[in-house]
């Protein structure tokens, strides 16, 4: 997600010199092998340089770091690009409250590192912009015309209901995904799994190559809205599967329609 960012600012010309910062030896030299930045500085220097600090790492990090920005000015924005909100809204210190903005671009995949970052991420996707009332103008605005000067569309909602609407659209996909690797996993051995795998598994097991550092801390920040989305899945599987034991194809049918019709919004 950052090293993308930093691909569109610097495609379309948004800032006089795109810094970056890592902790990792591994992540700094990947960065500069790919000329993903102008230049990499340490957090002090970045404070110091920057309009903008865009936080792209994992949920649990975002928090971690915030106490090592209480010092920015106070016309520096501060956005983080992490998957919940709610939580990392709540632990936000309030001497920086009014400069962080906090964001979800809804895009990305299952790679992650510097040598994932891609061209055109987020063009034409969408962005969840929440409780910007806690902002002030400066840093509302600043961070609107950024994703609009990437090509993203606009969505606002408070922190509580983007994690609600996230969790079925993006968390719960990945739990299943997940649970669908493992059960193939502990049932298939690996020659039939090559022999046999289709597109549809593919596509639905794809996302189990992401992160598992990344989505433990996503499914922790999130875990009430997680376990009641998969209680209502639980629930589909537990028809589909009365249906299928009782015989009752032309119910099955009909419950497969009105999943076809879910892509009629899509």
């Amino acid at each position: 997600m950052g090293g993308s960012f930093a691909k569109a600012v610097k495609k379309y010309a948004i800032a006089d010199k795109v810094y970056g910062y890592a902790r990792s030896e591994k992540s700094e030299k990947e960065i500069a092998e790919l000329n993903l930045v102008d230049e990499l500085v340490d957090i002090k220097t970045l404070k110091e340089k920057s309009d903008l600090i865009v936080l792209a790492i994992p949920v649990d990090n975002i928090i971690a770091i915030l106490p090592e920005l209480l010092d920015v000015s106070e016309s520096t924005t501060i956005m983080d690009l992490g998957s919940t909100k709610e939580f990392i809204v709540k632990n936000i210190p309030q001497e920086i409250r009014s400069n962080f903005v906090a964001a979800h671009p809804m895009c990305g995949s299952e790679k992650f590192g510097p040598k994932a970052a891609m061209d055109n991420l987020y063009e034409g996707k969408t962005v969840v912009l929440c409780d910007l009332e806690d902002n002030t103008q400066l840093h509302e605005q600043r961070a609107i015309k950024v994703f609009q000067d990437i090509g993203m569309r606009l969505v606002f909602m408070d922190s509580k209901n983007h994690d609600i609407h996230a969790c079925y659209m993006s968390h719960l996909p990945h739990a299943i995904s997940y649970s669908l690797a493992n059960t193939v996993m502990g049932h298939e051995d690996p020659k039939a799994i090559i022999a046999l795998a289709a597109g549809g598994f593919t596509d639905m097991s794809r996302i189990a190559k992401s992160s598992p550092d990344m989505w433990t801390d996503i499914f922790r920040q999130n875990k009430d809205n997680l376990i009641s989305s998969i209680d209502l899945f639980e629930d589909q599987m537990k028809k589909v599967r009365s249906m299928v034991e009782e015989e009752r194809y032309d119910e099955l049918k009909q419950w497969m329609e009105k999943a076809n019709t879910l892509h009629e919004i899509l």
